[in-house]
């Protein structure tokens, strides 16, 4: 199993759905790379078409993989070592494979169907263990990815639900990463 994650903040949504580019939150970075690392992901890209909001990131990565960071603490250097900060999803394919697009596996993750078919758990788990292609998932920032992406996904995975409905959905990025994981790639002798 080859897969990696993408942190998209370019095209996703704003809350009148509008295409946006949304900031970096170092939070983000830190969390997802943990997730990514406890659960074998290969890589976690960074997605950012400006500049400075890349440089951002990579001093970031920097501090904690190169820095005093490392010294500090070694384990936040072993996480944030899977981070690559790249200006666009093209640039993540081409990353992948030789072939771009067509090489990758492209999953999405989104907090409602929006009327599209989803994949449940169960299935994307069987799909993940049989994949010849490398597989990305995207996660998407502000309100979610734009929707262009989720039509070219090749598998779109159900939403994040709770069992019991509270009526309430907005998970932080960062959460709703370490909950696809862990329902993907977690020990499921010990789930309930």
């Amino acid at each position: 199993m080859r897969l990696s994650l993408a942190l998209v903040h370019y095209p996703v949504l704003d809350r009148a759905g509008e295409a946006v580019t949304t900031a970096i939150t170092n939070l983000d970075l830190h969390d997802m790379a943990r997730s990514a690392r406890t659960y074998g992901a290969e890589r976690l890209f960074v997605v950012h078409p400006v500049a400075a909001q890349r440089a951002l990131a990579e001093r970031i990565r920097e501090h904690w993989v190169l820095g005093s960071g490392k010294r500090r603490i070694p384990d936040r250097a072993v996480a944030l070592d899977v981070l690559s900060v790249l200006p666009s999803l093209e640039d993540v394919y081409g990353a992948l494979s030789s072939e771009g697009r067509a090489g990758v596996e492209v999953w999405t993750t989104a907090a409602a169907s929006r009327g599209l078919p989803v994949t449940s758990y169960a299935e994307t788990r069987a799909r993940l263990a049989q994949a010849s292609r490398p597989v990305l998932i995207l996660f998407g920032t502000g309100w979610g990815l734009t929707p262009e992406i989720i039509a070219d996904a090749d598998l779109r995975i159900e939403p994040i639900r709770a069992a019991a409905s509270t009526g309430y959905n907005h998970l932080s990025v960062r959460a709703a990463c370490a909950i696809t994981l862990d329902r993907l790639l977690g020990d499921r002798q010990h789930a309930g």
